[in-house]
């Protein structure tokens, strides 16, 4: 005989008890931008709220994340100079070596690095390029080289975004090598060649110079090769593999969770932030509703850990109960 189920209706108090999903300052990451020069908080006109720091005024984003209660952040470098084969972001002394060895001595943040040459290279993409193409096993040594002058200088995990084929393998057998083996790689392994990056490239100055990222980045049709290419990495070694962008990728997510028995990250990307942030500034949005919606539906789809610009908003409304 045909039951019919009710939905239960209760007060917002009551509604806690049985809520199925909720968000974790603990499990946000907070992406960090730092540029070489002297005091320089640069605000990045396509991402308000998000800044350049130079080194000597990183404290004034350090003491905000901390009092957040956010645990871990994710830094990128913006270096002086560029070249063919992005050698300021292998130098032991170069903007995202000072900065993490800066960061560890003065907090107690868990620093994650991303690893990848665009913003290093004279012309913007990932990788070394030859007669106008990207060479895969080449941009490999140097990805390895990338890694290990991050770890040296202090860095607690490591995030290669570049997205070549066969990275994770070679990142974990230079960190085995040199005595790192307890070091985790968190993979961009799912990143897809999005529309959403824009704002990001202009915080990072790293737009290609010419052609664009979708020989080695993925087609948003597809999605059985995300999961061939988590698969992957998670053999090569990878720890925690990520899927980017979130919001529109969440079946993506989805599907990555209920295969995999590894943590998922999820990067809420800058074009996610800037759209919500835009709408809202005309009063077309609830900022406060809107963003707190959006991650928990990120969460939702399966995301154990999730990269947000709005990780510190979303600190503070938790903070004053937004779930209550």
């Amino acid at each position: 005989m045909f039951r019919r189920t009710r939905r239960l209706r209760t007060s917002e108090a009551i509604r806690g008890l049985v809520r199925e999903t909720f968000l974790n300052r603990n499990q946000l990451v907070y992406p960090l931008f730092i540029v070489d020069g002297v005091n320089k908080k640069e605000e990045i006109p396509s991402m308000p709220g998000v800044f350049r720091y130079s080194l000597d005024r990183i404290y004034e984003a350090l003491e905000k994340i901390e009092d957040a209660g956010i645990k871990g952040i994710l830094v990128f470098g913006i270096p002086s100079y560029k070249d063919e084969t992005a050698s300021a972001a292998w130098d032991d002394d170069g903007i995202v070596q000072r900065a993490v060895r800066k960061i560890k001595k003065e907090t107690g943040l868990y620093v994650i690095t991303d690893v990848c040459m665009c913003q290093y290279t004279s012309h913007g993409h990932c990788g070394i390029v030859k007669d106008g193409v990207v060479d895969n096993d080449e941009t490999l040594e140097y990805i390895a080289q990338i890694v290990l002058s991050h770890v040296r200088a202090g860095a607690d995990m490591v995030a290669p975004s570049d997205m070549m084929d066969g990275r994770i393998f070679r990142i974990r057998q230079a960190l085995d090598k040199n005595g790192y083996i307890n070091i985790p790689i968190m993979s961009y392994s799912a990143k897809y060649a999005s529309s959403l990056y824009g704002p990001f490239r202009d915080a990072a100055y790293s737009s290609p110079s010419f052609g664009d990222r979708t020989s080695y980045q993925m087609d948003c049709s597809n999605i059985r090769e995300a999961m061939r290419e988590i698969q992957n990495d998670i053999e090569e070694g990878a720890d925690i593999v990520m899927v980017k962008p979130a919001l529109f990728y969440l079946d993506v997510i989805r599907w990555a969770k209920d295969r995999f028995d590894v943590p998922i990250a999820a990067y809420n990307v800058s074009g996610e932030y800037s759209m919500v942030k835009s709408a809202s500034a005309f009063g077309f949005l609830d900022e406060r509703r809107v963003v707190m919606e959006m991650l928990t539906s990120i969460k939702r789809a399966g995301a154990d850990i999730i990269i947000t610009y709005f990780a510190l908003d979303v600190a503070k409304w938790l903070k004053e109960g937004f779930y209550e």
